[in-house]
């Protein structure tokens, strides 16, 4: 009797084979930290398109921009280990926060399980069109022409960061303006409320194609296979070398099997679909996850470190 008891229970509780094989029985939400039409959001609708079809389960894109990702964090943090909260994670909840915010309602490396990094972002620098800068070179000379009179936008920790960064490095008096997300930034950018960015080559292609923003560079110290037709910006400004970066996660103590099976079908979703909309493929193992976030945080300490950027 008490060994039918232990084999029960073993196949009821959530990392069983009762679990296992039953999962997903139900909609699976899917945390974003950043608000519909940013480069996240577009990853995550691309790829759980794929996975409706792969698991066979609807899945619901919970967009909750707001505080650098915290806002999504803690939920997700805080969300049953059940493999039916997902948290598609960047650089900014994990990599950036520990360095830009003194204090955090949720810990990046005990509060979650890593799946599968998913890709790398491409950056660009783009400005307004009517303010005739075309190369790196005509936007710091733009600047230092008009000091403490221009402005650039961010809506998440890579535009902040190297925002920041590029003012220092090139010796520039200009003002950060911050958003809840990217969309809002870069419509303030194109009515001329803010004169330059860096954004991700993903959300912002469709304002770049129509020439409402002007792409001048990519984010980088060397030219992108993504977008060959750009300079990179570390050729007049180097030390553009942080990784901005998307991975999925889930609640620490998911089971591993749910977590298995997760990566699998994750995987398999990224394809040459999402390359062709400025996000490189860049999948891995959950432990090749876990210790990309950790060498991530040690990069982005670093590069906050020498913006000049202090903890709010």
């Amino acid at each position: 009797m008490r060994m039918r008891h232990l084999l029960l229970s073993f196949l009821l509780a959530p990392g069983g084979v009762a679990c296992a094989q039953s999962y997903p029985d139900r909609p699976i939400r899917v945390l974003v930290p950043f608000a519909a039409g940013s480069g996240t959001d577009i990853l995550a609708r691309i790829v759980t398109e794929e996975l409706r079809t792969a698991m066979g389960a609807n899945f619901v894109i919970d967009n909750r921009a707001g505080a650098s990702g915290q806002i999504a964090a803690e939920l997700a943090a805080r969300a049953s280990p059940d493999g039916y909260t997902l948290f598609l994670s960047t650089n900014t909840p994990h990599s950036a926060n520990p360095f830009l915010f003194k204090k955090l309602n949720y810990d990046p490396v005990k509060d979650f399980a890593a799946v599968s990094r998913m890709i790398y972002y491409v950056f660009i620098l783009v400005a307004n069109p009517n303010s005739g800068i075309k190369t790196v070179p005509d936007l710091i000379a733009y600047v230092k022409a008009n000091p403490g009179k221009i402005s650039y936008a961010f809506g998440n920790s890579t535009g902040q960061v190297n925002g920041a960064y590029f003012v220092s490095a090139a010796k520039l008096d200009a003002l950060p303006v911050p958003y809840k997300s990217t969309p809002p930034a870069m419509t303030d950018l194109i009515a001329g409320q803010v004169h330059y960015m860096f954004v991700d080559a993903a959300s912002s292609q469709g304002h770049v194609k129509s020439g409402r923003l002007r792409a001048i560079a990519v984010m980088s110290d060397k030219w992108s296979d993504v977008l060959p037709e750009l300079p990179a910006v570390g050729e007049t400004v180097p030390g553009f070398d942080t990784v901005p970066w998307a991975g999925m996660f889930v609640p620490a103590g998911t089971p591993n099997t749910i977590i298995t099976r997760l990566n699998r079908e994750i995987v398999k979703a990224i394809n040459q679909r999402l390359a062709e909309t400025g996000l490189q493929p860049a999948p891995s193992t959950p432990v090749e996850l876990d210790q990309f976030v950790k060498q991530q945080r040690a990069a982005w300490g670093k590069k906050i470190k020498d913006a000049g950027i202090q903890p709010e």
